[in-house]
């Protein structure tokens, strides 16, 4: 009996965006081939999209390394091919059909979503893991047996069974991004963390469709060092399927592995009315420092004590940090930061004129934020960020300098506006010494939208006299003092009468005990000078 059912390559499944904003699924063959015709991924979760996109990028990566653009047999290995092959598809303005058709067609046994003896992305032998209801499974809500979600999407049985084409979505999210809460099946082995792409701060470039989201994404040689990567192996082309649990790898020396390391090892729970939950199991893992194959995230520097070599990790995203304001961290390269390896490489495509000289691009990120010690999934996190590609080039140097110390005195005049959220308190009578961010809080958000504005009209191209630089600065420095003026007299104004009329208080700096005098006016007088101090430096 043949127990080989929903093939990913010819049922729908990738939720795609049309150009009338209407969702539609497709096959991987036809999210592939027409790609170009949509305008990008559009599952339940910005996090889901990312899995899928990955999984996608993972096929382009070995189809374009294996065959041209003809569809003849021809493995990539000098990067001068690599770079005209990435050029002549992206000038076709669409994926080559019959390569991707080609390749996939051989591959197809491996892409059933149920089969007993390898169904994707899947082990029959994680049937002896952890056991999950589907409303875990389903990141929308994402409810284990110990945390219910008193307000859901989803309830009956929609709540209880998964259709086979959300399965699949989520079983890609589920690898990515599974939580720790998993127990192993066998006793002292190590912990590999949550999933590979929840460990990382995710970022990746946005195209006007889904065929650039893919181009751009599509890094087909190791920017460092101007390489090829090894040669491409996704997991369906592996001789056998893992199953040991908690296994540590080295890291991938090529992309498709990495793009589909099989973070827990998972087997779908298949009944009539659909899919009613799943089983896992800790799966591959690998050291995430210095692991520069991915090329995905942001990173952090870490200084190891003594004489050891300093090295980057991932760094996630902070859910109160705006994307705008690791602006530097994403565009520069030097001794203190390393820039994610896509921004890197749409640099070295914009300096190459091979990508639109007047292009203005989207870098998007999407992660997961977890609860204690990566035990459950709290919230899904989301930013993005256009500006234009020349800023990512050495003709954009002089502006993102200035962008960079913009964002720092932005970042003082938070601290300016808090402090004087924090001088209202005591004027007020609250002496508890509790220290709060509300006020730094709310000058981000209000000044959010107009730098992003301000950011994308940047455009360094034929703008290269002082005094074009001289207007700009001023130009957001007027927003941002205006904006953290009237915000600081909004302050005043709700600090109310005791505020006004002030009290003394016995504080202590310095180890010196000493009277000061707090009054809203009096706190204002200080703000005031302190911002414009700022502003005029």
């Amino acid at each position: 009996m043949d127990d080989k059912k929903f093939n990913l390559l010819e049922e729908p499944w990738v939720c795609v965006m049309q150009e009338n904003g209407e969702v539609k699924e497709l096959s991987l063959i036809d999210a592939l081939i027409h790609a170009h015709q949509y305008r990008r991924l559009s599952g339940e979760l910005p996090t889901q999209d990312v899995a899928v996109l990955r999984l996608l990028l993972a096929v382009l990566q070995t189809v374009v390394y294996r065959y041209d653009a003809d569809g003849n047999e021809d493995e990539l290995v000098e990067t001068e091919d690599a770079y005209e092959r990435w050029e002549e598809i992206w000038n076709e303005g669409k994926l080559p059909e019959k390569p991707i058709r080609e390749y996939l067609a051989k591959w197809k046994e491996c892409f059933y979503l149920y089969d007993s003896n390898r169904p994707f992305y899947q082990v029959p032998k994680a049937a002896s893991g952890t056991e999950c209801k589907a409303a875990k499974l389903n990141g929308e809500i994402s409810e284990s047996s110990n945390k219910l979600r008193l307000f859901s999407n989803r309830a009956g049985k929609e709540k209880k069974f998964l259709s086979d084409s959300e399965a699949a979505r989520w079983l890609l999210y589920l690898n990515g991004y599974d939580d720790t809460s998993a127990k192993p099946k066998q006793k002292g082995l190590p912990s590999p963390g949550t999933g590979w792409l929840g460990k990382l701060g995710l970022i990746y470039a946005d195209g006007s469709n889904l065929f650039e989201t893919l181009m751009l994404n599509l890094v087909v040689v190791n920017i460092s060092d101007k390489e090829c990567w090894d040669s491409p192996k996704p997991v369906w082309e592996a001789e056998t399927v893992k199953s040991a649990e908690r296994t540590e790898i080295v890291v991938p020396s090529n992309q498709a592995e990495l793009l589909t390391v099989q973070s827990r090892r998972i087997l779908l729970k298949k009944e009539v009315q659909g899919v009613s939950g799943y089983y896992v199991l800790g799966g591959d893992f690998f050291p995430k420092e210095a692991a520069y194959m991915e090329q995905m995230t942001v990173w952090k520097k870490y200084e190891p004590k003594g004489n050891a070599v300093p090295y980057y990790q991932p760094r996630r995203h902070l859910p109160e940090k705006q994307m705008w304001r690791d602006f530097s961290n994403l565009v520069m390269s030097d001794q203190e930061n390393r820039t994610p390896g896509v921004l890197r490489w749409v640099a070295w495509l914009k300096d190459k004129k091979m990508i639109d000289k007047k292009n203005i691009i989207c870098f998007k990120t999407a992660s997961v934020q977890y609860g204690d010690k990566d035990f459950f999934v709290k919230d899904v996190l989301g930013d993005y960020l256009e500006f234009h590609t020349e800023l990512l080039t050495a003709n954009g140097k002089i502006l993102v300098r200035i962008i960079r110390e913009e964002i720092e005195k932005c970042e003082k005049a938070a601290n300016i506006v808090n402090h004087l959220t924090e001088d209202l308190k005591k004027a007020a009578g609250d002496c508890s010494g509790e220290k709060t961010q509300y006020g730094k809080e709310e000058y981000f958000y209000q000044i959010d939208i107009p730098f992003r504005r301000w950011l994308k009209e940047l455009d360094p191209i034929g703008e290269s006299d002082s005094e074009y630089y001289e207007n700009i600065r001023n130009d957001w420095r007027v927003q941002a003092y205006r904006i953290a003026e009237k915000l600081g007299m909004n302050y005043v104004e709700q600090a109310g009468d005791k505020a006004f009329v002030g009290r003394e208080i016995q504080e202590k700096k310095d180890g010196v005990e000493r009277k000061v005098y707090y009054s809203s006016s009096s706190a204002f007088n200080i703000f005031k000078v302190s911002l414009k101090k700022c502003f005029e430096q």
